[in-house]
């Protein structure tokens, strides 16, 4: 067994030995912006946390820059102008992979513009229906809203949000016809879902907790692969049939485009690090977040997947922005 190992070790000291890139080893040598694209709820605290974890990991300044506004588009095309040096981060949600498909004109080009670093959490979200829906099953919904087109509808929290996708593409994947109100935020849908105005919410797990666990509202679905622990109880769409109905909530790292490798490498080395340490998976699950890391290359692939699924139901669903 010793023998056996020998190479490894030694092939391992090796791999140690061997200097980093001078620009690697160098970096960082300032303070670090790292524009975020909204400033409350789920992405504020994990801006905060995330800039004084890398102070302590980089020995530099990280100061988080919140920017909110247009969805997210805002702070994307200022983080898409910022200099490519290593010295501007930029920490997005699934509107990076959104907003192509969505509008007809951005300030930049979310494959071109940016080099992915890595995932940095996910939120699972949930399908819930009020009480007064006769329906206790993704099936039995569907079946409901077949026999009566036109009937149901589902409230979001406005044109293009993630709560308006999920929904269509659940009509998308099961070809029903329920009737979209946008509303001004996801929680204000889910407001008013509760006083009986809309049917149907799709919503983060973490916002509907309290509600079904009362028994205000009825969950229906988990939009993951995997249960929610919080909702156990709760089936995924693939427990119940539909294991293409996936809506993850998520968060990300990027750069700007031209950013050296070896620089992209070292922070995320350093970022996926510190993002599984306890401590701050046990304050990130406090918001409902679940630290999840990834590779630069793994996370540009996701990314990639997450454009071409958003457009074809933004296209299917001829859903716009002006």
């Amino acid at each position: 067994m010793r023998t056996a190992r020998a190479p490894l070790c030694l092939a391992l000291l090796a791999m140690l030995a061997c200097p980093l890139p001078a620009a690697a080893q160098k970096y960082p040598e300032r303070s670090i912006r790292m524009i975020v694209a909204f400033a409350t709820g789920a992405p504020h605290i994990l801006g905060l946390l995330l800039s004084e974890k890398m102070r302590e990991a980089l020995g530099q300044p990280v100061v988080a820059d919140f920017r909110p506004g247009a969805g997210g588009n805002l702070a994307a095309e200022l983080a898409a102008k910022a200099p490519a040096d290593g010295y501007t981060l930029f920490l997005t949600s699934p509107s990076i992979a959104i907003s192509p498909s969505l509008y007809k004109k951005l300030g930049y080009d979310s494959l071109r513009d940016f080099a992915a670093i890595t995932l940095l959490a996910t939120v699972p979200n949930v399908m819930v229906v009020h009480p007064s829906v006769p329906a206790k099953s993704l099936k039995e919904l569907v079946s409901l809203a077949k026999a009566h087109p036109g009937k149901l509808n589902f409230g979001s929290g406005g044109i293009g949000t993630g709560s308006q996708l999920g929904s269509e593409l659940f009509k998308t994947l099961t070809r029903i016809n329920i009737v979209h109100v946008p509303y001004k935020g996801a929680a204000v849908a889910l407001t008013a879902m509760l006083g009986g105005e809309v049917d149907m919410v799709v919503s983060t797990v973490p916002a509907t907790i309290p509600h079904i666990n009362s028994g205000r509202i009825r969950g229906l679905a988990v939009l993951a692969p995997e249960r929610a622990a919080t909702l156990p109880r709760v089936p995924t769409t693939a427990e119940a049939g539909m294991p293409e109905l996936v809506v993850i909530t998520w968060y990300g790292l990027f750069a700007p485009a031209g950013v050296k490798p070896e620089i992209i490498e070292r922070v995320n080395f350093e970022v996926v690090k510190l993002m599984q340490a306890p401590d701050v998976k046990s304050q990130l699950a406090k918001v409902g977040l679940d630290a999840v890391t990834n590779t630069p290359a793994e996370f540009g692939k996701f990314v990639r997947a997450e454009m071409e699924k958003w457009a074809r139901v933004i296209r299917d669903a001829n859903v716009r922005v002006e």
